[in-house]
This record gives C-alpha cells, sequence and structure tokens, in this order.
C-alpha cells in the first residue's frame, strides 16, 4: 500500500530534515558572516568620502571632487563621471552614474536571495520534519500496547524540528532586512555623488 511506504518515508524524513535544516544554517551563517565583512568595510570607505563630499559642498569648490579618493563606489563612480565629463561635457552623465548603480548592485546583494529564501523557507522544512515525526510517533502508539511515555518522547522529538527551522529562519531574516538598508544606503552614497559630479559638470569653465 502508498500509505505503508509514506510511513516508511516518514520514519528516514525527520533526520533527513534536520540534516538539511543544519547545512542550510552553516551556508547561511557563512553568507552572513561574507557579507558583513564585505559591506561593512564599504561602508566606512562610504562614510569617508562622504565626509570629503561634504567638505567640497561647505567650500562651495566643486573642483575638490577631482581629488576624491577612488577606493571607493562613491570615488570609483566619481572618476568614472570625471572621465565621461572631459570626453563628453555633462550629456548622458545621470546615465553613466545610473548604469554604475545598476551594475553594482548585484555584486552588493549577492547571496541575499539565499538569505531570504532560507528565512522564508526554513520554517516549513522544520514542520514538515516535524509532521514526519508525529506520523512515526502515532505509528509507534500504535505498537506500543498503551505505553504513552514512548509516545511523548516521540512527539518532543518530533517538535525539535518545527523550533530548528525557527532558529535557522530568523537569522536569516533579520541579516537580509540588515544587509538590505546597508545595500541601498550605499546606492544612496553612489547617488548624491552623480548628483554633486553633475554640478560640477555644470560649473566646469566651458561647459
Amino acid at each position: 500500500m502508498i500509505t505503508d511506504k509514506f510511513f516508511t518515508i516518514a520514519q528516514m524524513g525527520h533526520d533527513i530534515t534536520l540534516w538539511i535544516l543544519i547545512i542550510l544554517s552553516i551556508f547561511s551563517l557563512a553568507f552572513i558572516i561574507e557579507r558583513w565583512l564585505t559591506l561593512s568595510k564599504l561602508t566606512a570607505k562610504s562614510k569617508s568620502i562622504n565626509g570629503q563630499i561634504s567638505q567640497t559642498l561647505k567650500s562651495s569648490d566643486l573642483k575638490d571632487i577631482e581629488d576624491i579618493d577612488s577606493n571607493s563606489l562613491e570615488g570609483e563612480a566619481i572618476r568614472c563621471g570625471l572621465k565621461h565629463i572631459e570626453k563628453n561635457g555633462a550629456n548622458g552623465l545621470e546615465e553613466i552614474f545610473e548604469t554604475y548603480s545598476l551594475n553594482k548592485k548585484p555584486h552588493l546583494e549577492k547571496y541575499l536571495n539565499f538569505l531570504a529564501t532560507v528565512g522564508s523557507n526554513a520554517p516549513f522544512i522544520g514542520l514538515l520534519g516535524t509532521v514526519f515525526g508525529i506520523m512515526d510517533a502515532f505509528r509507534a502508539m500504535a505498537t506500543s500496547q498503551g505505553d504513552a511515555s514512548a509516545v511523548m518522547i516521540g512527539i518532543s522529538q518530533a517538535l525539535i524540528a518545527t523550533a530548528f527551522g525557527l532558529v535557522v529562519a530568523i537569522p536569516a531574516v533579520i541579516a537580509y532586512n540588515y544587509f538590505q538598508r546597508k545595500v541601498k544606503a550605499l546606492l544612496q552614497s553612489v547617488r548624491s555623488a552623480g548628483n554633486i559630479c553633475l554640478a560640477y559638470s555644470k560649473n566646469k569653465p566651458g561647459a
């Protein structure tokens, strides 16, 4: 009977789902650490460049952007913009910065889709493991001759999968939201650099 085969699958299914969750948690942790290190470094550089841009705005000397360090997203974008201004003037400058942002976005959002997928699906994987465990527990109850303790132990073990699924999902969701805010702030900073570069191109002698 197909139901007997399904019960056979359920006996192994609980352990399999736990192993899947363990593997997902290892990958999630590795990706969270990698993104935190990468985005923290980029954010620190961004703050430094934004400080230089603020000084440029206070001094009202837009020519100072030529001296901005290019070792950052904003600095690299400004260098691209200055090269474009040198060859083509202000025409198409906004599109240059928009293209730069779109080109960098996949790199900034690397692994974030994985974290979002884990955050949304790990609880369901855990719930599936719990269902398998409860099926196994009730099947054991049918042959336990009224021994309730064995059934209670089986059900409590089955609930571990749901708990573990939540433990895997919650950090992934928190990390995803945190990193998305970081990426949004970095891209907004690039747009700000594009605006000041556009102002520079319009005020450049001979523009």
